[in-house]
């Protein structure tokens, strides 16, 4: 049988003001890299007050990563060095692979009712693929299958569920990205393969994880929670890291919960990471600053 993963860690977002002023909730990055390599960083914007997420993400360089960014609501739009721009909305993707450097911004419109709701990921590239040409893709609604599953719904972004593959591909560290919308009292396993970091972020309701159990133990921003009876759910803007195993038991309970799952191989490499470049050794990371100020940072126009 395939073994349930279980909850080792327990993560709230804590708030930040990125860019221009925008104001976030980081769920983790910078300086949590171990736990979750082969993902460096992911950001939640959802918010409901235009002023704090406006101000957006003017031009900003990147080297030696990934980001890819998945709206729920509201709009972003995307300009970069390689020519590409346009708009992203709900449900669609914006996947860049920055490499040996792309400059870029980020600018959230929101929609009609003033909400915006979006999370960005960071994922690492391996020293083999640091310097890649850059490159990027903009994913709408209609390329992201929809699978239906014990009265489930999945989005599915990369990975694959069943015989059905997300659309992105061609990806070092196998990643995948799922959206998952569980109704109340259903119940899914979703295969996760063995080796490979995993965790999920709810983003509505609550979800349980794992075997069902009558008590469960895990870590919660530093305390430790032994009697899960009186709390045995992950909440909206809470991520479940979850330990090896092959598959993820989710479960909803008296309400609907919707939550993002991730999973990736990890790479097992030193980071070098300082502000928006992400490099092995130090050395590298100096070598991407001194590019900027000499203006020799785009190396490949993709």
């Amino acid at each position: 049988m395939s073994k349930s993963r279980e909850i080792r860690k327990v993560i709230r977002g804590r708030p930040v003001v990125e860019g221009a002023g925008v104001h976030l909730r980081r769920v983790f990055g910078f300086g949590e890299t171990k736990d979750f390599d082969p993902f460096l960083l992911l950001d939640d914007f959802r918010s409901d007050d235009p002023r704090k997420f406006l101000p957006g993400f003017p031009w900003h360089p990147h080297r030696g990563i990934e980001t890819i960014t998945y709206m729920i609501e509201g709009t972003v739009e995307h300009g970069d060095s390689l020519g590409n721009s346009g708009v992203i909305g709900p449900g669609e993707v914006q996947w860049m692979t920055a490499g040996s450097g792309i400059i870029h911004q980020e600018m959230p419109k929101g929609d009609e009712g003033g909400r915006m709701g979006g999370f960005q990921l960071w994922a690492n590239l391996p020293a083999s693929h640091k310097m890649m040409d850059p490159r990027y893709r903009d994913l709408g609604r209609d390329r992201i299958p929809v699978i239906r599953k014990n009265g489930a719904k999945i989005r599915l972004i990369c990975g694959e569920i069943e015989g059905i593959r997300g659309p992105v591909t061609d990806v070092m560290t196998d990643p995948g990205y799922l959206d998952l919308e569980v109704p109340a009292g259903v119940s899914l396993s979703v295969h996760v393969p063995g080796g490979h970091t995993a965790f999920a972020y709810v983003i509505a309701g609550r979800a349980f994880f794992g075997e069902e159990r009558e008590a469960l133990s895990f870590e919660l921003e530093g305390e430790n929670y032994f009697d899960m009876n009186a709390r045995p759910f992950i909440s909206d803007g809470e991520l479940a890291l979850f330990d090896d195993g092959e598959k993820v038991d989710i479960r909803a309970g008296e309400f609907p919960a919707r939550l993002l799952l991730f999973y990736g191989k990890p790479l097992g490499e030193s980071v070098a990471w300082r502000g928006p470049i992400v490099m092995n050794t130090r050395e590298e990371l100096q070598e991407a600053f001194e590019d900027l100020q000499r203006g020799t940072f785009i190396r490949n126009s993709g």
